[in-house]
C-alpha cells in the first residue's frame, strides 16, 4: 500500500518532471488517421491473461489509446473503465463500443489527473503504456492503490532493446521499462507473480509490426 505522504511526494515530483516526448497534438494526429494504428484485436498477453480476472470484475486500461482491449474486456462481460491523454483516440474507442454493442466509460485525460479511486478495480491493464520516469513511478503506485485487495496488475512494455527496431515504441531510452525496473516499481506494494522479457513478433495495426523486445508482469495487491 502506498502512503498518502508517499503518493502525494510521487504526484509532486512526477508532475514537476512531466515534459512529454510525445505531446497530445502527436497523439491525436496518430489517431485522426483513418483505420486503427494498433488494430482491433487486443493485445495478445491481455486476451491470454482475461481468465485470471474475476467475471463480471471491475478493469482499468490507462494510456488506451483507441480502445482495441478496452472493447474486447467488455465484450467478455467486464466492467471496463479506459482513458488516454488522446481526445481522438477516446471518441475512437466509444465509436468502437457501440459498433460492437457494449459500453465503456472512455475518459480523454492526462495520467497526472486521472482519480485512480483507492480500492475500485479487480485489474489495471498497463499495455504498453509508456511515461516518462517521474510519471511511471507515480502511475504504477496509483495503479496498485487503485486495486481491490488481491487485485491484478498485467503490465506488458517494450524494453530498451526495443530500440532500433521498426516495431514501434518510443525512440527515448527513458521510457523504455525492463523487468529490474518493474520489480522495482510493484515490489513494495504488490507481490509480483510473473515476470518475462522476451523478443516476439508483434501483429497489432500499422503501428507494431515486426519482432519486438518486451517485458511482461502480472503483480497481485
Amino acid at each position: 500500500m502506498v502512503s498518502p505522504f508517499r503518493a502525494a511526494r510521487l504526484s509532486l515530483g512526477a508532475r514537476a518532471a512531466y515534459i512529454s516526448p510525445m505531446p497530445q497534438d502527436f497523439w491525436n494526429t496518430r489517431y485522426a488517421a483513418a483505420g486503427f494504428a494498433y488494430g482491433l484485436s487486443p493485445n495478445r498477453f491481455l486476451a491470454a491473461r482475461a481468465t485470471l480476472l474475476p467475471p463480471g470484475g471491475t478493469v482499468l486500461l490507462p494510456a488506451d489509446g483507441e480502445g482495441r482491449n478496452a472493447v474486447f474486456l467488455a465484450k467478455q462481460g467486464f466492467a471496463v473503465t479506459a482513458f488516454d491523454r488522446s481526445e481522438v483516440g477516446m471518441a475512437k474507442a466509444r465509436a468502437l463500443a457501440e459498433d460492437n454493442g457494449v459500453s465503456i466509460d472512455a475518459q480523454a485525460v492526462d495520467a497526472m489527473d486521472f482519480d485512480y479511486a483507492p480500492g475500485r478495480y479487480d485489474a489495471v491493464a498497463l499495455i504498453f503504456a509508456h511515461l516518462p520516469p517521474p510519471v511511471r513511478r507515480f502511475v504504477h503506485a496509483k495503479a496498485v492503490e487503485a486495486l481491490k485487495p488481491g487485485g491484478l496488475i498485467l503490465l506488458q512494455a517494450f524494453r530498451p532493446e526495443q530500440l532500433g527496431r521498426s516495431s514501434g515504441g518510443p525512440k527515448d531510452p527513458t521510457m523504455l521499462y525492463d523487468a529490474a525496473m518493474l520489480r522495482d516499481d510493484f515490489a513494495a506494494c504488490a507481490r509480483v507473480e510473473f515476470l518475462e522479457e522476451t523478443v516476439e513478433p508483434l501483429d497489432e495495426g500499422p503501428s507494431h509490426q515486426g519482432e519486438g523486445a518486451l517485458v511482461s508482469l502480472i503483480a497481485r495487491r
